[in-house]
Parts: structure tokens; C-alpha cells; sequence
């Protein structure tokens, strides 16, 4: 979906935006929680922007905008709702699924790019000029990738003022924010609050991040979300010392060490979804500058910007899925929250755990069962066999780049020209390094004959995992077995 933010082009295509957001009112007023994070509304007589499915009444036709991202209604002068909560919602799929200079510029935005490197760093890694980078964020989505960063950052610093005791000096640089100033202009504009205001309506009791608590979050997701076969995978794939599922099913809580720009970090995230769509996660950071660009990777992790309604909607029409899609809704695809460790646990396959224990960084104070951090690619160019060290030292020397941005065409060809490296390890670096929603795994066995994968598209990489689950369930329905065998405690 396309929106003319600017109210000119052809008639023809104004024609075609006016109907857009004819429907976009029409899910406002049905409250359709569906499109949370896919547009964002304001209303010009209250001065505020809110996510469709906000439960305020639904305002008139006539004094509602659209926006694409809540960074474009903040920089039209609209402030948060303080009910829905805009800044908070799931991503848009949208981003996941698009290959162009836009969608890899929102990813690399969400990882905290701008912040650590600013336009230029994000444009040298998109390979377009500062200038060719601000002009297609403006056109398309009504904010350049300052305005984008900036909403980000506020939405960081509301968190950790409602969740955190932290004082306000250290929030403010935590967040990414140059100046207290900046920090204090920032949330009086996008919130209409000081921040000792927005620190009062905390919903609960805070936890100090230093003193063994973490930062609480709840990571939103777009409908329904299937937990067990998520964690069922983390805890079937977890490497020693860098993962850990720990707790009975249903109640499981995945642990893993993340390599962050400010430190190593850990990550806890609680099986059991909450009510109002969201995962329980606790952030234990040696710098809390880090918190944007973890929670970003914890919800690659997870796919929590996925939108299961249009996966099903696709892969429900097709015979051979549809019945797959109705006994697991909300099926996400596992991605990673380094996509290096991705690329190189793909080419080690059984070998990793050893990887870790011989060439990993061990923790300065262990975690539980968490103990290293997976090595770095230098550490791997003269480890283990000659595919891995191909891949180890085409990452350490930047021949190949492997971030959320990078374009994912290229980045397959470069793979398949390393030696050891085929067609099946390639696509599955895209798929769960890269979070290409849309691969498929060539000459596949769980494909069934007579089935016309393109039709699947764009939403291919979900398909193969739901055609992945229904071997094993295939098996253990010949084998008698009516129910799933518990998750060997750790």
C-alpha cells in the first residue's frame, strides 16, 4: 500500500489514494488492530496521532491524516496518544518484505544505524549518496531517516522513563539522544509531557537496570503468535554457553547472549504471549545505549513484525497449505540476532557448539548457563573446514556484508561464488540471517509434487516452514504418538 503524502501526482493516482484511505477509515472505525503499525492516523482538531485500532471515538472523516510511519505525524506536529500508545506497536511487515533502497534503509534505521553512524553511515551502507537516501525516505514515507531515528529514540527514552529508575541524564544518553535538551524538546513535542510527567504514568513498578533486574520490555506482535513451535525450535537448535531454554512447556523462557556495540548483553524472552499481543523480555545491557538496537534484534529473533494475517490469507488458498495454516496460526519464521553467527552456524552445522568453546569470547561473569558469546568471524578464518573458512573470511575482510540492509540478490550471488558454499546453505543464510520472507528452499523434499510455490508469493520462507513441521508431525502420527513429548530440561 502507497500513499501520495504529499496530495499531488496524477489524477488518476490521487483517485487511487483517496479510496486507500477511504478503507484505511473504514479499519479505524472498526478499530482493526491488523493495520497497527502498517499506517498511523491523526486528527487535526485534538493534534494527536494514533494506531487504527486506538479504542478513543472514532473521530470525523474529514479531520483525519494518514501516515505512513508515526515519524512522518510527528513531524507534521502530532503528539502520541497517551491511550493506544502509537510508538509501540509492531513494525510493518512491509519492511521485511521489500528488497529497495526504502526497506533496507528501515531496517538498518530500526538496528540503530543512524544513531551509531549517522545519514552518511547509512547511506555508504545502502550504497546511495546522503542526499539520494533523503529524498526517497522523504517521498515515500513523509520522514527522512533523522525524523526516523528521532521517533525511535523517543520511543526508547519513554520506556526506560516508565520502566527504569535511571535519572532523567543518563535516559537521554541512553536513548541516543546529543544534549538533555535535545532529549527534553524531544519528549514535550512527540508526547506533550516533560519527562518527569511521562515518568508519573508509568504503569507499574520500575526496575533498576545494574542491580541484577535488566530492563522489562513487552515486545509487540501483530496477531496471533505460535510460541511452541518457536521455542521448540530455539530449544532444539541452542548452542552451549551462548543459548539456553530453560522451564517446562508453555512456560519457557529462551536465554541468549547478544554481541552488542556497547558490550556483550543478555536477553531473556518468556514463551507464554501476554494478553494484549506481546512477549515478555528482560534486557541485562552493559550499556544502556544498546537498548534500541537489542530490542530490535530480540524481535528479529522472534519475526515479531510479521503479519500473520496476510501470510495466512496467501498460503490459507492453497490446498496443500490451508489445512497446515489453520492448525498453526500465527507461524513465524526464527531469524537471528547477528546474522554473522547465522551465516556461520548454517556452514558449521554440528560443529558450532565446538566453535564456541574453542574460539568464543567468554562473559566477564557468567549468566546461568550462558557463558560465551559466539566467535567472532576473524576468529574463524582457520577453523574448521574449508567452506567455513571461505565464509569466515569473506565477513572479516567486508567482501560480503551481511546486516538487515543488505541487498539480498547480491548478497546470495557472492555466497554461491565461495567455495563449499550450495544453492540450499544459501537460501537458508537468507532466509534466517537476512529475514528474506519470501525464499525458497531449491529442490526441497518437503514440497509436494504438483504444487506451484510462486504462488505463495511473497510469503514463500513461511510456507517452507509450515511444509517443515508437518513432516515431523507426519512421523509421529505413523508412529502412534498423539502428543508431544515434554522439552528435556537444560
Amino acid at each position: 500500500m502507497t500513499l501520495d503524502v504529499s496530495g499531488t501526482g496524477h489524477p488518476a493516482e490521487r483517485t487511487d489514494d483517496i479510496r486507500m484511505e477511504d478503507s484505511r477509515y473504514q479499519a479505524v472505525s472498526s478499530r482493526d488492530a491488523r493495520f497497527d503499525g502498517v499506517f498511523f492516523f491523526a486528527v487535526s482538531t485534538t493534534g494527536i496521532y494514533c494506531r487504527p485500532s486506538c479504542p478513543a471515538v472514532t473521530p470525523k472523516r474529514r479531520n483525519v491524516s494518514f501516515f505512513r510511519t508515526a515519524a512522518a505525524a510527528q513531524r507534521a506536529g502530532y503528539r502520541a496518544c497517551r491511550r493506544c500508545r502509537p510508538d509501540a506497536v509492531p513494525g510493518s511487515a512491509e519492511w521485511n518484505v521489500r528488497a529497495d533502497v526504502v526497506g533496507r534503509a528501515m531496517r538498518l534505521i530500526g538496528d540503530g544505524v543512524v544513531d551509531r553512524e549517522g545519514v552518511a553511515g547509512l547511506a555508504a551502507r545502502l550504497g546511495y549518496s546522503a542526499r539520494q537516501v533523503q529524498r526517497q525516505l522523504n517521498a515515500e514515507l513523509g520522514a527522512g531517516p533523522i525524523a526516523l531515528a528521532r521517533a525511535q529514540r523517543g520511543h526508547t527514552a519513554r520506556v526506560l522513563l516508565q520502566t527504569t529508575t535511571l535519572q532523567a541524564a543518563e535516559i537521554a544518553f541512553a536513548a541516543g539522544f546529543a544534549s538533555v535538551r535535545q532529549f527534553n524538546d524531544t519528549i514535550r513535542e512527540i508526547y506533550a509531557a516533560t519527562p518527569s510527567e511521562l515518568r508519573s504514568r508509568r504503569p507499574g513498578r520500575t526496575l533498576a537496570p545494574g542491580r541484577g533486574a535488566g530492563v522489562p520490555l513487552r515486545l509487540a506482535h501483530r496477531g496471533p503468535y505460535a510460541a511452541e513451535d518457536l521455542f521448540d525450535h530455539l530449544a532444539d537448535r541452542a548452542i552451549p554457553g551462548v543459548e539456553e531454554v530453560v522451564g517446562t512447556n508453555g512456560s519457557r523462557t529462551y536465554r541468549r547472549t547478544l554481541r552488542l556495540p556497547g558490550g556483550p548483553a543478555v536477553a531473556e524472552v518468556s514463551e507464554r504471549p501476554g494478553r494484549g499481543g506481546w512477549l515478555e523480555c528482560r534486557l541485562h545491557l552493559a550499556d544502556p545505549r544498546d537498548l534500541t538496537t537489542a530490542t530490535q534484534r530480540v524481535r528479529r529473533v522472534f519475526d515479531l513484525d510479521a503479519d500473520p494475517y496476510a501470510v495466512g490469507e496467501r498460503l490459507g488458498a492453497d490446498p496443500v497449505l490451508a489445512p497446515l495454516v489453520a492448525a498453526r496460526p500465527g507461524l513465524r519464521v526464527p531469524g537471528t540476532p547477528d546474522p554473522h553467527e547465522a551465516a556461520l552456524r548454517a556452514v558449521a552445522g554440528g560443529s558450532a557448539a565446538g566453535l564456541v568453546v574453542a574460539y568464543g569470547e567468554r562473559l566477564c561473569v557468567p549468566s546461568g548457563g550462558l557463558t560465551h558469546l559466539f566467535p567472532r568471524a576473524e576468529s574463524l578464518t582457520e577453523a574448521g573446514p574449508p567452506a567455513l573458512r571461505a565464509l569466515a573470511g569473506a565477513l572479516a575482510s567486508g567482501v560480503l556484508a551481511l546486516d538487515p540492509g543488505a541487498d539480498r540478490e547480491e548478497t546470495e550471488r557472492r555466497l554461491l561464488a565461495l567455495p563449499g558454499i550450495d544453492a540450499t546453505t544459501a537460501a537458508r543464510i537468507r532466509t534466517h540471517a537476512l529475514g528474506d520472507p519470501d525464499v525458497l528452499l531449491p529442490d526441497s523434499p518437503a514440497v509436494p509434487p504438483g504444487a506451484h510455490p510462486d504462488r505463495w508469493r511473497p510469503w514463500r520462507s513461511y510456507a517452507m516452514r509450515y511444509l517443515a513441521l508437518r513432516r515431523p508431525a507426519q512421523a509421529a502420527a505413523a508412529a502412534g504418538r498423539t502428543e508431544r513429548e515434554p522439552c528435556p530440561k537444560r
